[in-house]
Order: C-alpha cells, then structure tokens, then sequence
C-alpha cells in the first residue's frame, strides 16, 4: 500500500531532525579542527555547512523536511537499472583511482561525506526508501557501506602518501611508527577502551532498534523475497548468471583457493609492510575491483534492490509483490543459430552413436565452446605476449596459469552479468546431457 508522503514526512520529523542535527554537529567538529589548525578558509566552508544542516534540522522537527522531487526520484528509478548501475559503479571506481591524489584530500573526502549523508537525508523522505533502509536487517549494513568507505579512503590516503615521500626518497609513513609498545598497560589499555566503546554502541544499538524477530518458521509459507543472510547475499545474487554448481561451489572454492595462492603467486618485494600503489598497481587494482566491484557490489543490490519474486526495484520505486518479470532467457547456442543465422539449432537424432552424438553436441555449443576457447586459451596467450609481458617472464609458466585462470574467471562474472541483462543469455554453454551448464 502507498503511503502519503506529507504523511510520512511528518511521521520522520523526530528521526530526520536529529539526523540532521548529528551531522551538523561532526561538522562543527570539523570547524574546531580547522580552528585549531588556522585553516580559516575551511573554517568559513564547514561553519556554512554546519548552519546548513542546523537549518535542514529545525524544518525537519517542524515537519517540513527537505524532500526531493517526484519527477527526480522517477528520473533517478528510470536511470539506475542493472547495467547502468554495475557499469556506472565501475566508472566511478576508475575515477576515483585515476583521480586519486584529488579524492583523498581531506575536504574532498569530507565534502564527499557531507554529500552522501545529504542524499541520505533528503532520500529518507520516500517512504519506499526509508522501509528498505530502516529495516532492522539492513541498518548494519548501510552503516557498514559507509564505514567501508571511510577505511578505504584512509588506506588510499596513505597509499598516496607513501607514493609522494618514496618519490622523493622518503622512507613511507610507517617507518615513523616503528617504535615498539609495551603489551601492557599501553596495548592491553587500549583494547579495554575498544571494548567498553563497543559495549555502549551495542547497548544503545538494542535499545534504539527493535530486533529483527519473525514470526516461528513455517513450512508451508516462504517469505517473499527469501534472502540469505547479508554475507551470503553476493553469492544468492550470483545463482542469477550461473548455474548452482559453478554459482554455489565451484566459484567460491576458486575465491578461496585464489586468496590462498596470492602469497606464492607475487613476485613483487615492494610494497611490504607499508601502504602503496605505484609499487603494486597490479595487485591493488584486481583486490580493489574483485572486492568492491565484484563482492560488495552484488551485496548491495541483493540488499537493496531486489525485492519481491526476486526483481530489480529502483530505490523509491514501489515493492509490489505482484511484479513479474517475464522470463526470456535464451541460450548462446540459441541466440547463435536462430537469431543470428535464422536456422535452427542442431538437435541430437534419437539413438544416435556416442561419436554422432557428441559431434552433434559440438556442432550445436559451436559459439559457446569457440568462445570459451578464446577467452580461456588465446587471450591469456596474447596477454602474456602483450600487456601482461613482464609479469609472464617473472612468474613463469605455472604461476602466470594459475594467475591469468583466477583473473579470467574473475572477470566472467561481470561479462555474464552484462550478457544476461542486455541480450538474455542464460548459458554460455549449456550440456544438459552430461548435466553441466556455463
């Protein structure tokens, strides 16, 4: 059922007033940092910002929150769909790394924050949002999205750091920490305070939100959408591109067997034991794209945006449980043979020869096997010829397979996404005969 949203407005005051006035006062925060460190031009920027959310506070308690627009929001749901969010979402990550001396500046990291946690504000409006973010569930999580972006600006911003002072000869910031510390009191202190910290955010976090409680399981009666716990969700969001076998095992074994061969795999001697880039460009850009991209990507939208019957929903766009999508899923031996050569797709003769049979099956998988060859076989040949030269003489034969296998198998999943939200490819190869499917 739709809710009013004047109505619900109303109903937010007390919780957008005090969102609002805690963000308003980390920025005084940010004012007497700037005081304490004479920097009067941010001091004049973060005290207007300030006042801004002071203002957006009072409005908010007097149930006149700052809303956006109907038109925005429809023009936001239209424009955010699967492919121009997995590819927007890529973009900005090469941005951000291009651009990266720019983006680690402080005011910039913080006049990012600002802006985010405004989106959040003004989105918290939308009934539709506020019920998938305010969800007992999902409240962790949105605070760990933003947590995540914290620790990896701050990991980047000293990345950056040590790239400047080693290019001018500098020992890296960590050699300046390298004094040791005494387990206790100094260690044993500290961990003390973490704990109690961490005690008070738990208490309060109980006694502020009201636990995500269902009713006793019922056999008969599955919730819709049934979603796996947050940690799961990447690989439930998975199942829609591959089959259960390669979504479900072969993937993660091959997520933990990767981690595990990265140590015997890295040749590098630079960049141990301290923060940087330049002297591991290679590995920072794939954990980097594997990781934000491809893991915490597919957490967020089968958080967020997928809701009943397992559908892609905008973010204010209503959760009806009565939306469908229809079904149009299409093999690439389909696509191949029918659409693209308007005959149509070889079939296995009733009791054909085991030799008959399976040429016939070749024949038919033809654009799926000559594709998996080339991206399995010739491309990791031309890499080691071409852009991945230097790494194929340093790690020989063995380890550059294992490596290039990882990178290649990596790198199928946002292929196969795009494959299957652009031309409705289910399967790349699909042998139902022998029970495997790719």
């Amino acid at each position: 059922m739709h809710l009013d949203p004047q109505e619900f407005v109303a109903d937010m005051a007390g919780f957008l007033g005090w969102y609002y006035v805690v963000v308003a006062a980390c920025n005084a925060g940010a004012v007497w940092y700037c005081i304490a460190r004479r920097r009067f031009f941010w001091m004049l920027v973060w005290a207007a910002v300030t006042v801004g959310f002071a203002v957006a506070a009072y409005q908010a308690f007097d149930g006149r929150a700052i809303a956006l627009d109907e038109a925005v929001k429809t023009q936001i749901d239209a424009f955010i769909g699967p492919v121009s969010f997995t590819v927007g979402t890529f973009v900005f990550l090469v941005v951000m790394y291009l651009g990266r001396s720019f983006f680690v500046l402080p005011a910039v990291a913080w006049a990012g924050l600002n802006a985010a946690l405004l989106f959040m504000g003004v989105s918290m409006t939308d009934p539709e949002f506020a019920a998938v973010v305010t969800k007992p569930d999902n409240v962790p999580i949105v605070a760990m999205v933003f947590l995540l972006g914290i620790f990896t600006w701050w990991g980047t911003a000293q990345a950056v750091e040590n790239d400047r002072r080693l290019a001018q000869g500098r020992p890296p910031l960590e050699k300046d920490y390298d004094q040791k510390v005494l387990v206790w009191p100094d260690v044993v202190y500290l961990e003390l305070i973490g704990m109690i910290i961490a005690t008070v955010v738990l208490l309060v976090w109980s006694l502020a939100i009201q636990a995500p409680l269902e009713e006793p399981a019922n056999p008969v009666v599955t919730p819709n959408p049934s979603k796996a716990p947050w940690y799961f969700l990447g690989l439930q969001e998975m199942l829609v591109y591959f089959d259960a076998s390669i979504a479900g095992v072969i993937l993660p074994v091959l997520m933990i067997v990767g981690l595990m061969a990265v140590p015997y795999l890295d040749f590098n001697e630079k960049g141990d034991g301290y923060y940087t880039i330049k002297q591991r460009r290679f590995a920072y850009i794939v954990f980097q794209f594997g990781f934000l991209q491809l893991w915490i990507l597919l957490i967020l939208i089968g958080t967020f945006m997928r809701g009943p019957n397992w559908c892609f929903f905008g973010l204010y766009e209503f959760r009806d449980p009565h939306k469908i999508v229809a079904a149009s899923n299409i093999k690439l031996s389909e696509l191949f043979w029918s659409v693209g050569l308007g005959q149509s797709v070889p079939q296995v003769a009733a009791g054909a020869g085991f030799i008959v049979r399976t040429a016939t099956i070749i024949w038919r998988e033809i654009a799926g096997l000559t594709f998996l060859g080339v991206y399995f076989v010739a491309l990791p040949v031309l890499l080691s010829r071409t852009l991945l030269r230097s790494f194929y003489r340093q790690m020989g034969v063995t380890r550059y397979t294992i490596m290039i296998f990882m990178l290649l198998m990596m790198l199928m999943l946002p292929i196969k996404m795009v494959l299957r939200w652009t031309l409705n490819v289910s399967y790349i190869v699909s042998l139902p005969e022998y029970f495997a499917n790719f």
